[in-house]
């Protein structure tokens, strides 16, 4: 067993069954790992929040869990990802399908755990499934790591959003009648996240995209390489005062607000599918 510290789960939702790693008491979290899969770093994240009092579900989509990164096992996830039909990764204004089954996940997580509702944290390629699941009032905290889908090859597709329109029109609808918020994530020069996606997010999401952008142009204050990408996991540096450290702070704290109940959007400001069966 890869994660000795959290329970090992095989859930069915939508006729399609995943492993879950699970751990932790209090309001629920989904942890979505990034490419190549859910390798020791990404479990670490989701011990962090365990720790700050989150059920947290870490469901296993790509890749072999415990399994350590490596150049070639993230370019063999990646492909895997562009010829899997679950992955958008090149279309734009589509949502990707495994996002149906991510929202299945997060209603039996808010069923099981209760409070005030569901966090989701997407990385990388799957950066931004936490926009596309909360479309659905249970998830409160979405929170969009490095989103890098669709891939930003062509000039239209680097202010894609990796969602469609009637999606993203509900999530500017709860925005106004709930105070939605939506946490963004990136290394200003992270080629995988474009300028301008985050400018995208902004104009369409307005003041309740809170958007955390880490300098990493040349000639930083903290000496971050240009090659930076995963912002909580590989390139988090543990020290405070870091700027990721900061980061990590501000998801954590976007966590414990929004899942307490108390969702004014001023509180947090950084510097419908049902499941079928799980067992």
């Amino acid at each position: 067993m890869p994660y000795p510290d959290f329970e090992q789960l095989s859930m069915e939702f939508l006729g399609e069954t995943r492993t879950v790693f699970k751990a932790g008491s209090g309001p629920a979290v989904i942890v979505i790992h990034e490419v190549p899969g859910l390798y020791p770093e990404v479990a670490e994240f989701g011990r962090k929040v365990v720790a700050q009092g989150f059920t947290v579900y870490m469901p296993s989509l790509l890749g072999t869990p415990g399994k350590k990164m490596s150049v070639p096992y993230a370019v063999s996830s990646i492909a895997r990802a562009c010829v899997m039909k679950e992955f958008t990764v090149w279309a734009k204004g589509e949502n990707s399908s495994i996002t149906l089954w991510l929202r299945a996940l997060a209603e039996h997580a808010y069923k099981e755990c209760g409070g005030a509702g569901v966090g989701a944290i997407g990385m990388c390629l799957t950066g931004g499934f936490a926009l596309a699941m909360a479309v659905d009032p249970w998830v409160k905290a979405p929170v969009l790591s490095q989103p890098s889908l669709p891939f930003a090859v062509l000039p239209s597709q680097k202010r894609d959003l990796g969602i469609d329109k009637a999606t993203l029109g509900t999530v500017q609808d709860r925005m106004k009648k709930e105070g939605l918020c939506v946490m963004g994530l990136r290394f200003t020069k992270d080629r995988a996240v474009p300028d301008e996606r985050f400018a995208a997010l902004r104009e369409e999401l307005g003041e309740n995209f809170l958007a955390i952008e880490i300098d990493s142009s040349k000639g930083n204050a903290h000496n971050i390489s240009r090659k930076a990408h995963s912002v909580l996991t590989n390139d988090l540096v543990p020290t405070e005062g870091h700027p990721t450290q900061e980061a990590l702070n501000e998801v954590m704290q976007f966590f414990r607000t929004r899942l307490s109940g108390n969702t004014s959007p001023t509180n947090t400001s950084p510097t419908n599918t049902s499941p079928t069966k799980a067992s």
